[in-house]
């Protein structure tokens, strides 16, 4: 085939018919993940967060103050509010009801309209229609004008005109719909998590009352599992959830709120006696994961207010007697704040929504916070004391693990070229195709190297149970022998021109960290303490979605020396005799419980938890960063009641006297 016959043979292969014109919703059940971020557990349960969005937006227009969301049997999800009701009347442009045009039309809503909304969180106006398209079923109902109207939907199409079918006296729209099972990978909903973000967006908004019920199964005591969501004091009661855990150093928050050029500024924060900065930063009620201006702004104005009441009550000048100097960073350890602020047009870097870019936000934040923290230290000098007190120790203690992180940096992490000595490392030097496994013990660590493929598996053995970074002070954890094994091992670095406690993961040596210990209490505790460090020292390994658990069987049903089933769960197990007995009892199979990871030899390791065809990883994520820092001080920090409640609602194996 000549050259000019293969150009006209493609330009047949595509030519304008190829084109598809996706028309409707139909580019949403496309794909998918372009607009809800992904089809698995976190994609499934940010359509109830979409739908909720709508009914908070009325709720700061000043129009809704009760949203009733409830999990229906079969995971369909109702979310209810009492807000003005979604308009009905007939559209201008499209000839059809204002109500069908925002649950079939992308871009659609009142949110475009600052007549309508002055702020609001879903600004792409993509939210309820996508709904719409990803369900098998939805239904509109809406209260408005003394009626109550209705329509319903097939995969985002109407099945009939919107219609009246009733006379009410109440305000509002209820949406209830059933996510589509051909296109999630999952559809049944996580009752704790859609509870963690309903907790936050009361915290958020206060005075708005948020109800959640789990109708697929009753309790015990006949009743439906469900949480009342209601804030008087919203962010300093979100300070107080967040801080639950710690000691705090001042008897109350300190609250900042103010307003410049129609932004509304609202922060709070307290100071603990911990050693990490804790921040959450929010925008029209979206966490900002990376923050933004708004969080840059919130920092510069802390610092400028400290610095200048540093040196106006003389304390700059009885650190510098102490040969102590004072940077930036000092100023936040042990803080934790929220920081919420509410934009008309917000600007975020990317579809993702989690970083504020409008420079004009930082100027706001900045000028509000300089002046009314500058204030309260003014009139609060017995608190302004206790915080200096903090910052001067902190001061001292970044100076030792400034020299610790440069201990780190000399062992290898810098330049890559001395590893740890028990690091078994992989021939592969693409970090995109290799892993690092974190081992429990130098025994199934020896197992591990026996069974790996050398070719991308690195294997790190760990001794016992590593630091517990949530109570130790920074020059502490770099301290630590296994810390600064697994810093160089994975060849990430501290400390950016712009942060000097900035991960730097320009020469990161693998994408996939995979944290594999014994199934049993211990190795849980290992686990939990491993990714503790991983939270509050290397977040953007998690982040990336580079930070794995592996998953060991628990049992090996057995006949003789010849293994027969693996089994992970002991649901598993049961189902696996039974089906290997025709008449339900055992006769001639053994069954082992394997106790730890040593007992498995390197071939079977291999085949059940380490190669990659066969083998199951859960991927570590953060659904909610507020819930996860509450967890992790809750399960790591000195409080024994609450930790001790959680393990009994939440474990499935534990001596609790342990």
């Amino acid at each position: 085939m000549t050259e000019e016959e293969k150009r006209e043979l493609a330009s047949e292969e595509y030519g304008a018919s190829k084109i598809q014109v996706l028309e409707g919703l139909e580019a949403v059940r496309k794909r998918p993940a372009m607009y809800i971020g992904d089809v698995h557990f976190r994609g499934l349960h940010h359509l109830v967060y979409e739908v909720v969005d709508n009914s908070i937006d009325e709720a700061m227009a000043g129009y809704c103050d009760t949203i009733d969301v409830r999990i229906l049997p079969g995971n369909a999800i109702s979310v209810l509010d009492n807000g003005r009701g979604i308009p009905t009347g007939m559209h201008p442009k499209e000839h059809r009801s204002a109500l069908e045009v925002v649950l079939t039309v992308l871009h659609a809503g009142g949110k475009f309209d600052k007549g309508s909304y002055k702020v609001s969180g879903g600004l792409h106006g993509v939210g309820v229609s996508c709904v719409n398209a990803l369900s098998t079923h939805l239904t509109a109902e809406v209260y408005r004008e003394g009626q109550i109207f209705k329509q319903e939907y097939e995969c985002g199409k109407p099945l009939y005109d919107v219609k009246v079918v009733g006379t009410t006296d109440k305000n509002g729209t209820r949406i209830t719909f059933h996510p589509d099972g051909s296109i999630f990978q999952t559809t049944e909903y996580d009752y704790n998590t859609l509870a963690n973000r309903m907790r936050e967006l009361a915290y958020l908004n206060h005075g708005v009352t948020i109800m959640l019920t789990d109708e697929r199964e009753k309790l015990e005591n006949g009743e439906y599992r469900s949480e009342t969501f209601y804030s008087e004091n919203g962010l300093i009661d979100f300070i107080a959830y967040l801080d639950a855990n710690r000691e705090r150093l001042i008897p109350e928050p300190i609250y900042i709120s103010g307003e410049r050029n129609n932004v509304p500024v609202e922060i709070a924060l307290e100071y603990n006696n911990e050693y990490k900065e804790n921040l959450h930063s929010y925008v029209n009620n979206i966490n900002t994961v990376e923050g933004g201006t708004h969080l840059q702004g919130f920092r510069s104005g802390l610092t400028r207010s400290f610095n200048a009441y540093a040196e106006k009550s003389g304390l700059m000048e009885k650190l510098e007697k102490l040969k102590v100097k004072i940077s930036p960073d000092d100023f936040r350890e042990g803080l934790t704040a929220v920081i919420s602020v509410k934009v008309p047009e917000p600007q975020f870097e990317g579809q993702t929504k989690t970083k504020l870019g409008n420079d004009e936000v930082m100027g706001i934040v900045n000028s509000i916070v300089g002046q009314q923290l500058s204030d309260y230290l003014e009139e609060h000098p017995r608190e302004a004391k206790t915080i200096f007190d903090k910052v001067t120790l902190a001061a001292q203690a970044r100076q030792a693990a400034r020299n610790a992180r440069e201990k780190v940096q000399r062992k290898g992490a810098l330049s890559g070229f001395s590893l740890p000595g028990k690091l078994s490392d992989c021939s592969d030097r693409d970090p995109s195709k290799t892993e690092l496994y974190l081992v429990e013990g130098d025994s199934a660590g020896g197992t591990a190297k026996q069974g790996r493929d050398r070719n991308f598996q690195a294997i790190l053995p760990l001794r016992g149970k590593i630091l517990n970074v949530e109570k130790a002070m920074e020059h502490r954890v770099f301290d630590s022998e296994e810390i600064r094994n697994i810093y160089t091992a994975l060849g990430v670095t501290i400390g950016t021109e712009e942060d000097s406690k900035a991960l730097n993961l320009e020469k990161l040596r693998y994408h996939k960290v995979i944290i594999m210990t014994d199934a049993d209490v211990d190795g849980s505790h290992i686990t939990t303490l491993i990714l503790t460090f991983f939270f509050r020292y290397m977040r953007e390994l998690i982040e990336k979605g580079y930070v794995y658990c592996a998953t060991p069987p628990l049992y090996l049903i057995k006949r003789g020396t010849k293994p027969i089933r693996y089994c992970w769960t002991d649901e598993e197990r049961i189902a696996a005799m039974a089906e290997l007995t025709k008449n339900g009892t055992v006769s001639g199979y053994d069954v082992q419980r394997y106790k730890g990871l040593g007992e498995m030899n390197a071939e079977q390791l291999w085949e059940t938890t380490m190669d990659p065809a066969h083998r199951t990883l859960r991927q570590v994520t953060i659904e909610n960063a507020m819930e996860a820092d509450h967890v992790f001080s809750m399960l790591m920090g000195d409080e024994v009641a609450p930790r001790r409640e959680f393990i009994e609602q939440n474990a499935t194996y534990a001596n609790i006297d342990a």
